[in-house]
Order: structure tokens, then C-alpha cells, then sequence
């Protein structure tokens, strides 16, 4: 590893970023979440036993590996640390999870609010988890947010109880119920006593630890097409999740990032509202949301399932300075007898190879395909590249040529050891 790794989305999410982050964290020192909130999700399979990860860095599941929520994440406390206690109860310590003093508070305002405005979009739902995250970033850059460090303090009565007081005249203007500031008070005061010794500036202690020549895993939440800037706007989250939200989520440098992993499947699928230009809203997609078990870590909420579109895929590649990719699923996408990936957009007669997140436009396209021969076969046991089959082979390098990017790790089933590093 070089002093900080960095495990990124490509797609929509649910790439399956927690198995490449769980091999990585192995041989790290630190693992660090940096954006997003309850609204991710890793789920990790550990001898038999799935855990499902919503705040806390799933490299925590290494015993020796520091656990960090960093700044750029909002913490929905309540999540949080019903996540440290199913986490205990399997046996392992949080002991070594800390949580950034800069982080922001989500409160249950913020997901009434979600619930508020995603009911008046009506016909142009966004597909929000609801869990509030898309309120907590607006109070953050209204500049009304609650920090941890607030949160933990006597400030905190104040503060909530002026936004509380706030949001009740909304809540009240659309005839929704309005929130006691003082259960509010009583019941987080609870949740902050309990969070408070984990609390830190992860800030210092990152740069603290990068001189003292420890590694540093960063998890990426969530994925690229989904970024406020860089995804398909509006069907979008709210936060960074592309690789400058992690210099901006953990107060880390731009010289303190080494290799950037891509984790992609070997077919695509999307949970919520937006464009995807290569769903197979049809026997296809079907069969492939029942052989991956496509449905939501967060949401249950079935995925919508396609081929894999490598247009899409370069366009993320030049956004993040993706090193290496992790592509999961083959086994998966090796049960059809024939498989295709997009390799270029048709928008009205005129052939593009380079992405756009403009909705209208992706509307107006047609995928180019190109087909491929599929029947892999049984490759969960396989650990090398040059064991699989041949037509896995063949469909991994033409991806390679087409992003420019190496395939670093390749996923061949659920299993935690299911995997070939490259």
C-alpha cells in the first residue's frame, strides 16, 4: 500500500466496495469513512456471518485496524451506535472506532424533512433513502448544522432548540406533526454520552499517523454517477463521493493519495429514480438481480440490473484518477451464454464515446454493444488470472482496453476468499 488508498464507487453504488475495502483494511493501519451517511451501505461475509455496514468503516473487522468516521460524514447517532452494538455482540470491539469532532449531526428534523420534500416532488422523485442526508448537508452549508463537537457540549440544547423551533413552522405550513424540542433534547443527550469517548480531531490524528509511516485505507460511500457534481444530476446523493470528497472528508492532501481502486460489477444496476442507459427492464435484468442478489443493503429495494457500460465507466476512470480496478460478480454475469457491454452512445445518429450526465441527453441515446462469449462456469475457487476461462479473459482485457486502467482484483462469488488479486 502507499500511505493512503482510496476504494471508490464507479457506478450508481452496491459495487461491493466492503470486500475489496475488507482485503485492503488487512493491511492497513487505519480505515477512514469520508463522506455520505446512513444512506450507504457495505455488507461483508465473514465466516458465514454477513454484516451490513451503514457509518462505521467496515475495516473495522480487522483487529488491529483504527476505525475513523471522518468529517465529511453526517452521523445519524441513533444508526451509529446501534451499529457498535450489533458489532459487540459478535464479539468485536469498538474500541478503536473515532469519531471527527467536524462531522455533522443528523436529527430527526432532517428526516422528516427528506420524507417532506421527497412527498412534494410528486412525479420527480429523486428515490431518497430518507434518512434524512440530503437535509443534514443543506443545514451544513445553511450554515445551521450541528457538529459532533456541538452535539457533545452544553451548546447543544440551543442549538436544537432554535432549528426545532425553525422547522416546526415548515412542518406546520404543510400540516405534517412537529417535533418536542425537549424529548429531542433528552433522548440525543443519551446518544451523545455514549458516543462522546470516541470522539476526536481526526484531522490531526490522520496527519498524525501518515508521519508516523502508518497506512491509510479510505472508504469510499456510495459511488461516482451518484456525486452532486459529477453524477446525473438531480438523481443524485447529496455529498462527494468521487475522489475530491475525500480530501475534503478527512483533511487529508492530495500528495498523501497513492493507489485509487474503481470497485465495478461485471454488469451494472442502480437502486432509485434517473437514467440508465443499459437496464434490462426485461427477462435479462430479472435474472440478474436474482443471480446477484441485487436489492438494497439500505433500502431492501430491488435493483434495477443491466449490462456494463464502459462509456461510463472511462468517464469515471478520468474523474477520479482511478490506478487499478476491482471488478465483482463475474461469476455472475458468467451464467449467460452471451454477455454485452456498451461501448458507445448513439444520440440521434451521432456515435460518442465520452459520458454525459445531462439526463435529456442520455434520454436520447441507444447504447452501442458489443457482445461477448459467456458460460465461465464454476470460478469461485479459482486464484489466478490466467486459471479462468478464456472468455472471462477476453471480456476482462477489453475492459482494460478500453478505460486504460489494470483489473487489480476480480470478485468470483460472495465469499470473503472468493476473490483473485492480481
Amino acid at each position: 500500500m502507499s500511505k493512503v488508498d482510496v476504494v471508490l464507487g464507479t457506478f450508481f453504488g452496491d459495487e461491493g466496495k466492503g470486500k475489496i475495502i475488507d482485503y485492503l483494511a488487512t493491511k492497513a493501519d487505519v480505515a477512514v469513512r469520508c463522506s455520505g451517511g446512513s444512506n450507504a451501505g457495505h455488507t461483508i461475509n465473514v465466516n458465514g456471518k454477513k454484516y451490513a455496514f451503514h457509518l462505521i468503516p467496515s475495516g473495522i473487522l480487522s483487529e488491529n485496524t483504527k476505525a475513523i468516521i471522518g468529517n465529511g460524514v453526517v452521523v445519524d447517532p441513533k444508526i451509529l451506535i446501534e451499529e457498535m452494538n450489533e458489532l459487540e455482540s459478535n464479539g468485536i470491539s469498538v474500541d478503536n472506532l473515532y469519531i471527527s469532532t467536524k462531522a455533522h449531526i443528523v436529527l430527526p428534523y432532517h428526516i422528516m424533512m427528506d420524507k417532506l420534500l421527497e412527498q412534494n416532488r410528486g412525479n420527480n422523485k429523486i428515490g431518497t433513502t430518507a434518512r434524512g442526508i440530503g437535509p443534514a448537508y443543506c443545514d451544513k452549508y445553511e450554515r445551521c448544522g450541528i457538529r459532533v463537537e456541538d452535539f457533545i457540549s452544553p451548546k447543544f440544547d440551543e442549538l436544537v432548540r432554535r432549528n426545532i423551533e425553525n422547522k416546526n413552522k415548515i412542518f406546520k405550513a404543510y400540516g405534517y406533526e412537529t417535533l418536542d424540542a425537549d424529548a429531542v433534547i433528552n433522548e440525543y443527550k443519551n446518544y451523545a454520552n455514549i458516543l462522546k469517548p470516541h470522539v476526536v480531531d481526526t484531522v490531526n490524528l490522520l496527519h498524525d499517523y501518515l508521519d508516523e509511516g502508518k497506512k491509510i485505507l479510505c472508504e469510499g460511500a456510495q459511488a461516482t454517477l451518484l456525486d452532486i457534481d459529477f453524477g446525473t444530476y438531480p438523481f443524485v446523493t447529496s455529498s462527494n463521493p468521487t475522489i475530491g470528497g475525500i480530501c475534503t472528508g478527512t483533511g487529508l492532501g492530495a500528495k498523501d493519495i497513492g493507489e485509487v481502486y474503481g470497485v465495478l460489477k461485471a454488469y451494472a444496476s442502480k437502486v432509485g429514480e434517473g437514467p440508465f442507459l443499459t437496464e434490462q427492464d426485461n427477462e435479462i435484468g430479472d435474472t440478474i438481480r436474482e443471480l446477484g442478489h441485487e436489492y438494497g443493503t439500505t433500502t431492501k429495494r430491488p435493483r434495477r440490473c443491466g449490462w456494463l457500460d464502459l462509456v461510463a465507466l472511462k468517464y469515471v476512470v478520468r474523474i477520479n484518477g482511478i490506478t487499478g480496478l476491482a471488478i465483482n460478480h463475474m461469476d455472475t454475469i458468467g451464467h449467460f451464454s452471451k454477455i454485452k457491454a456498451c461501448v458507445g452512445y448513439n444520440h440521434n445518429g451521432e456515435i460518442s464515446t465520452n459520458y454525459s450526465t445531462n439526463v435529456d441527453y442520455i434520454k436520447e441515446c441507444t447504447p452501442i454493444y458489443e457482445e461477448f462469449d459467456g458460460d465461465f462456469g464454476d470460478i469461485s475457487k479459482i486464484k489466478s488470472r490466467e486459471d479462468l476461462p478464456e472468455n472471462a479473459k477476453i471480456y476482462l482485457k477489453r475492459i482494460e482496453e478500453f478505460v486504460g486502467v489494470p483489473v487489480k482484483f476480480i470478485g468470483t462469488g460472495a465469499g470473503r476468499e472468493e476473490m483473485i488479486i492480481c
